[in-house]
């Protein structure tokens, strides 16, 4: 007898990770992506009710949630609009994928943590958010974990990649347009191509397939998914520069000389030993991953 593919729906398949697991989750199951526009369902996260309607009519067999508001700075005047998306419709998907007994991946990110460390970040480190999103953030996880759904919570940081609005596009952009940048440099993290990801995700979902469908049994919980090594934004722009050859002259400026409407955590490196013992994973360098997308077709400036 035949048996049928487990259906995985992906939200967020636009942006920059989800346009990954796209490729890299298709080979586990039947893919169905919903989003405002340019999905196969329609889904507006703003809207109440409509991600809890939307798992209730397709009933899947797993969701990989990879929407999010992002846009940190707009978040600090439009906090209503950043909760909705990042927390209030995280949860109507926990509650709704309890009761249909279906597992939940949802990503998060380094912005929970305040910044003040000098180590990195592990899982259990007291949380304390500078910012609209961060805060927003942690309340998804929060009540994600508080639904009672079979979940993944995988924090992000510093993520990047050729498709969607990050560091290394903006950088392209003005490395081309102007003669010099001023970039911050006491800020420290670890760059983490949205490419490395979704291949993560992906292996961390086969190993929890069986019986025609996904189950994260003792290893559901939080784990943090981020490149090896750190960096500063400084750093990471120069060697952009030297990458593209660009005449461009990259100067370092202080968190302080460069203010924002949200505040950054200063030091952002997170711990990825427990998915390493959990999983077998362990992503590679930052570097190596920087290599690896400016090889790729579209990866120069």
């Amino acid at each position: 007898m035949r048996r049928t593919l487990p259906t995985i729906l992906l939200l967020g398949p636009n942006g920059q990770v989800g346009w990954e697991l796209r490729r890299t989750l298709a080979p586990l199951g039947r893919l169905v992506t919903a989003a405002r526009a340019g999905a196969d369902e329609t889904l507006d996260l703003l809207r109440p009710g409509e991600a809890r309607a939307l798992l209730e009519r397709l009933r899947p067999d797993l969701v990989v949630n990879a929407a999010a508001y992002t846009a940190v700075d707009a978040a600090e005047s439009e906090e209503g609009a950043a909760r909705r998306v990042n927390a209030e419709a995280v949860a109507e998907l926990g509650e709704a994928a309890r009761k249909l007994d279906c597992p939940v991946v949802h990503y998060s990110t380094d912005y929970v943590f305040s910044g003040k460390g000098d180590r990195p970040w592990r899982e259990e480190d007291p949380t304390e958010p500078l910012n609209v999103y961060g805060r927003t953030k942690l309340e998804g996880e929060k009540a994600l974990a508080a639904s009672g759904a079979d979940h993944l919570v995988l924090r992000l940081a510093w993520v990047y990649g050729m498709r969607g609005s990050n560091f290394l596009l903006t950088m392209g952009k003005l490395l081309r347009e102007r003669e010099a940048v001023r970039v911050v440099s006491d800020q420290r993290g670890a760059p983490t191509w949205s490419r490395f990801i979704a291949e993560a995700t992906a292996q961390i979902l086969a190993q929890c397939r069986a019986g025609g469908g996904f189950a994260f049994g003792d290893r559901r919980g939080l784990y943090h998914l981020t490149a090896g090594g750190e960096t500063s934004w400084h750093q990471f722009a120069s060697l952009l520069a030297d990458r593209w050859r660009s005449a461009c002259r990259v100067e370092a400026v202080s968190t302080a000389d460069y203010p924002t409407p949200a505040r950054r955590p200063a030091y952002s490196v997170l711990d990825n030993d427990r998915l390493e013992k959990a999983f077998g994973i362990r992503l590679p360098h930052w570097r190596e991953g920087l290599d690896l997308c400016l090889e790729t077709p579209g990866g120069a400036a």
